[in-house]
């Protein structure tokens, strides 16, 4: 899909919003049975900066997020340290998709050269706009091939291979941080 067809389908998503006011805002009466602050209240309390296109902020950012710059200026939706660090962390396996703004790294199929007969898939997940130990999820995947046909098989991955995958991913973007002068 072209860039053109993505702005005039956001452009028409956006058109078919309300308001703000509810049609149970609109039936109530000057008395102020039901404010506006009540009706935003009672939808979770959102309001329509936080309601916008693919989450707060929108799609490109809100003005807040754009001040506050606690991402290190890249422009991207999640903190750019982290997503950095992420990126060379996993510099040895090939991208399949990379989405600074969802902040999901997937890599491609990667098979060792010491151990021929398995291979490996790297999921990170970049979870929040600022540098914390939670704001990083690694997913590793696993397969060998089957002993008859030589098809590939989903294996057990070692659940302490994500946390360690998440450890350098930190660690490099403090030192990413540390060399920013932030």
């Amino acid at each position: 899909m072209s860039i053109a067809a993505i702005a005039l389908v956001a452009v028409g998503l956006a058109a078919c919003g309300d308001d703000g006011s509810s049609s149970l805002e609109r039936n109530t009466g000057p008395s102020g049975d039901r404010s506006r602050a009540d009706v935003r209240a009672g939808l979770g309390g959102r309001t329509q900066e936080q309601g916008s296109l693919f989450g707060p902020g929108g799609l490109l950012g809100s003005k807040s997020d754009k001040k506050s710059d606690s991402g290190g200026g890249t422009g991207v939706a999640v903190n750019a340290y982290l997503w950095r660090a992420s990126l060379d962390t996993i510099n040895f396996i090939p991208l399949v998709s990379a989405d600074p703004f969802g902040g999901v790294i997937i890599t491609d199929w990667y098979t060792p050269s010491e151990t021929p007969n398995e291979r490996m898939k790297v999921q990170v997940t970049i979870l929040d706009r600022e540098l914390r130990a939670d704001g990083v999820r690694v997913s590793v995947f696993k397969q060998q091939t089957s002993p008859k046909g030589g098809n590939w098989v989903d294996a057990q991955v070692d659940p302490r291979t994500n946390i360690d995958i998440e450890n350098a991913i930190l660690t490099r973007a403090r030192q990413l941080r540390i060399a920013g002068g932030s």
